[in-house]
């Protein structure tokens, strides 16, 4: 499955634009009841708006010209209470829109967290984090804003053109004809050139999230530019990136903007057009001045709108435009599938069955790979940068899927196996462990419900019990010593022992260490050993590490290179090999 999002993008702006406000509104399908109350109170708006051109018109025909002022004044009062009237459905309608907007921001940006959780390894690895934040904080905005703000504009607008284009084909047919045909223009140039402004805008938001990107990239690795002096490479990448959204932020603008002289120009030739025909129908005596003010304005009532809608249709493709880079994130599904159990059994607990692997179809990185690996012993993968060890152990902890061949999990087809059955089973150290914002304490629960609801001295006992009282003892404050997911204030030793607390307390049948003492003094190694060392028997204990001290008292050594696991045989045999290997690469 292809989970590039940047290479999907063109494809998703040929999607129809109505295919996809209905895939939207099915999203917040629960707010149907209070999208039909605000379209009542926009349509009564609008009702009340076009009922009043022709009472004027009426009140000129009938009073004006035979100066009946007391009459006049009686229209002019009921006219007075409509408009209030219609002030207050405006009101309503936006103080209702506004918390359906809101919620609907929530509902949205709820869902696609949602769905990232649910994503595979493989689809953070092909697209930017930055990208990622921008879809969803930048991208469901415009769409809260196109909701909040011009939705309800947009239905009101139809209305009074529908409204006002009904009344001037009824009032005069031959006038109304002959002052609809600039707005049949204005149809079919909007027509033409709608997919044009949604292609700009999404290609606008896709710089924006590119250069926040670019962003959190360069910030991420602030030190290393710092420690490098490489300041102006820094600035260099920025400007870029910087560059290419002002030039698209331009590109968009002026197409957002593209329509509104256009739409101008056609209104103000319709009211010509209406203005002289009807000057020539009143010296035939078949039109009256009343009329003719009422046509003026039901003419501005039908154009004016349009004028809006050039608008709010620029703001629809932005939002559109938007969606659709939201959508492809909620279209897409994890090729991490549950399977049924299947015949195949395995004594071992731990089993690679003619396993393939690639990152890419065109690059394999394990070629054909079978080993077993039994409950209660300690295994260590050494081999050169490159060659496959942590690729393997991703495969064990299924943050990939092999492209061929199985792999087993206490004989069973590990896929068979859901994701929260499968994370108490395997605990995984990485060499630069992620921590989150907060206390030791919540990061080393974080994910194990049996010590959720402990107190600071319960959860002290337990660590004591499982040999971790001196790790955590490196910690000032102990459990409450602060946490940032920078890292800032704990050096990388300690995040890493703070990870090998997190996972030695869930007490795993299977513990992968990939390069886990990297940035941990010998003192503290040794430590860390020790502790290895007092784990359950039945805990397997799977290390990848280039320090040779480290795989020195393993029960067995694979060495990975070239696509390959083997057996090493010896501790002097694995030696011989890795300084082989090492000359190859």
């Amino acid at each position: 499955m292809n989970y590039n999002l940047n290479q999907q993008s063109q494809q998703a702006q040929k999607n129809n634009t109505f295919a996809a406000l209905r895939s939207l509104l099915k999203l917040i399908e629960h707010e149907r009841g209070n999208l039909l109350v605000a379209s009542g109170t926009v349509l009564l708006n609008a009702s009340i708006n076009l009922l009043g051109p022709y009472l004027i018109g009426y009140a000129i025909n009938h009073y004006v010209e035979h100066k009946q002022f007391h009459q006049l004044l009686l229209f002019s009062s009921i006219l007075l209470g409509m408009f209030m009237l219609g002030l207050f459905t405006s009101y309503f309608q936006t103080k209702l829109m506004g918390s359906v907007s809101q919620r609907m921001l929530f509902t949205l940006r709820n869902t696609i967290f949602n769905k990232l959780q649910l994503l595979p390894v493989a689809f953070f690895n092909a697209n930017k984090a930055g990208d990622l934040i921008s879809r969803v904080n930048n991208d469901t905005d415009k769409i809260n804003s196109f909701f909040s703000q011009s939705l309800m504009q947009f239905i009101s607008n139809i209305a009074m053109m529908i409204g006002a284009g009904i009344a001037l084909l009824v009032i005069n047919i031959k006038l109304g004809l002959a002052a609809l045909v600039p707005g049949l223009v204005i149809f079919i140039f909007t027509k033409l050139i709608s997919p044009w402004v949604k292609r700009k805008n999404a290609t606008n938001l896709k710089s924006t999230g590119g250069m926040s990107a670019e962003i959190q990239e360069s910030l991420n690795n602030f030190r290393v530019i710092i420690a490098f002096n490489r300041r102006d490479y820094f600035r260099q990448r920025f400007d870029e990136a910087n560059q290419q959204n002002y030039r698209t932020a331009i590109g968009a603008g002026l197409a957002n903007n593209f329509l509104m002289p256009v739409y101008t120009l056609l209104a103000s030739l319709a009211q010509l057009i209406v203005l002289t025909y009807g000057i020539y129908l009143m010296s035939q005596g078949t039109f009256t001045i009343g009329f003719l003010v009422t046509y003026l304005t039901y003419c501005v009532s039908f154009y004016n709108p349009l004028r809006q809608l050039a608008a709010l249709w620029a703001n629809f493709q932005l939002a559109m435009a938007g969606w659709d880079r939201i959508a492809q994130i909620l279209g897409m599904e994890s090729n991490l599938l549950s399977v049924d159990q299947s015949a195949e059994n395995s004594d071992a607990l731990v089993e690679f069955k003619n396993v393939h692997f690639g990152y890419v179809p065109e690059k394999e990185i394990l070629h054909n790979v079978s080993f077993a690996l039994q409950r209660g012993k300690t295994y260590a993968f050494v081999g050169p940068t490159g060659g496959g060890k942590s690729t393997t152990a991703s495969l064990i902890s299924r943050l990939y899927d092999p492209t061929q061949g199985t792999v087993l999990l206490g004989g069973k087809d590990i896929r068979t196996y859901d994701a929260q059955e499968r994370s108490k089973k395997i605990g995984f150290i990485l060499q630069e462990p992620f921590l989150f914002t907060g206390t030791v304490r919540e990061n080393i629960l974080y994910g194990n419900e049996q010590y959720h609801n402990y107190s600071n001295e319960q959860l002290e006992a337990a660590i004591k019990q499982a040999g971790l009282q001196k790790l955590l003892n490196v910690f000032e404050e102990g459990l409450e010593t602060k946490v940032s997911s920078g890292g800032d204030g704990i050096s990388l030793g300690q995040k890493q022992l703070i990870a090998f607390m997190r996972a030695v307390l869930r007490n795993p049948e299977v513990l992968i260490l990939d390069e886990a003492t990297a940035n941990i003094d010998t003192v503290t190694e040794q430590l860390l050993e020790d502790i290895l060392n007092n784990l359950p028997e039945t805990t397997t204990r799977i290390i990848i590490a280039h320090r040779l001290n480290t795989i020195e008292n393993a029960d067995e050594i694979f060495f990975v290179n070239a696509g390959e696991v083997i057996k090493a045989g010896s501790f002097q045999d694995a030696l011989d090999k890795l300084m082989v290997g090492k000359r190859a690469s």
